[in-house]
């Protein structure tokens, strides 16, 4: 039980701290005091959790598993409201209070919204593209020797190379820039999917699809049937290795000439000198992508019902 309500006593701390030392002078002061909202949100946050861990044996054992976790983030965000609020330790200008920081989620709320759509939009259509036209040539360089003859060589020159690289080339050959994004997010995804759904179906052992054969199936129900299920594994990781790559090439892809976007409202932010925005836009990215990758893995453990317990990744 005591391993459960670590993260009340962090929560405290912090609210504790931010209260009685008072903001260093060089630091601007925030119209309210938006941490503490933070951390009330937080307790909150984890009083429901703690809650409906009392009657649900899962809630139970992951908030067990997690606590320490939890209550280590949240000191560390002391922490760093110690070293930027409360002693200015470092240029006030590139590292801002922690109260300005979320503070930026109150006022721009509106814009930040649109920018989550604008870049949610972009994702899901090269996302789309990229995993299929993937999922494609994985399995064609998985079952055709002659297909694996000519791609396999384009995929070691090609993949390698980080998508954005490709912008001169794009933006030349294509009429917007915003078709130019979703060209690099496309390719971010297509390779990582392709190597390992490739991968995958190759490593399958003979022996199924000579069952399949025997049973009469056909070459359809053998690619379908047996390939592709026996390769979900190494698909799903390839679907992580992409979901992360498209994430970090968005960013940049925006940067070509987006009017919305994360990226865009990152890059418009730094260059007003509004760091405040910025670091909140990264705290936004990086929790979009964290729910993305958790959603990646429920799908993955609910499909894949048969690995649990006999592999990790």
């Amino acid at each position: 039980m005591k391993k459960k309500l670590l993260p009340f006593p962090a929560v405290a701390a912090a609210a504790a701290l931010d209260v009685l030392i008072p903001d260093s002078e060089l630091q601007p002061a925030a119209d309210r005091p938006y941490y503490l909202y933070f951390l009330g949100i937080l307790a909150v946050v984890f009083a429901l959790f703690f809650l409906v861990s009392l009657w649900n044996t899962a809630a139970d054992e992951k908030l067990r598993e997690k606590a320490p976790l939890y209550a280590g983030a949240v000191l560390l965000t002391a922490a760093i409201d110690l070293v930027t609020s409360k002693y200015a330790l470092l240029p006030v200008l590139f590292f801002p209070g922690m109260d300005r920081v979320f503070g930026v989620f109150a006022s721009d709320w509106r814009l930040l919204l649109e920018c989550i759509a604008a870049s949610g939009k972009l994702l899901l259509i090269g996302f789309g593209i990229g995993a299929g036209l993937g999922f494609l040539t994985g399995i064609l360089i998985g079952f055709s020797k002659k297909a694996s003859y000519w791609i396999s060589p384009l995929m070691k020159v090609v993949g390698p190379i980080p998508p954005t690289s490709w912008s001169p080339l794009v933006l030349s050959l294509l009429a917007t820039t915003y078709q130019a994004a979703v060209f690099m997010v496309a390719l971010a995804v297509w390779f990582p999917i392709t190597l390992m759904t490739s991968s995958g179906i190759q490593n399958v052992s003979n022996s199924y699809f000579e069952v399949a054969s025997t049973l009469g199936a056909g070459r359809f129900t053998r690619i379908f049937k047996v390939g592709v299920p026996a390769a979900m594994p190494s698909i799903f990781l390839g679907v992580f290795y992409a979901a992360c790559s498209s994430f970090v090439t968005l960013v940049t892809a925006e940067l070509l000439g987006a009017d919305a976007g994360l990226g865009w409202y990152l890059n418009w932010q730094k260059s007003m000198m509004l760091y405040a925005n910025v670091y909140a836009g990264l705290i936004l990215i990086a929790g979009i992508c964290t729910v993305v990758i958790t959603l990646i893995f429920r799908l993955k453990d609910r499909i894949l019902v048969w690995q649990k317990g006999v592999i990790k990744w």
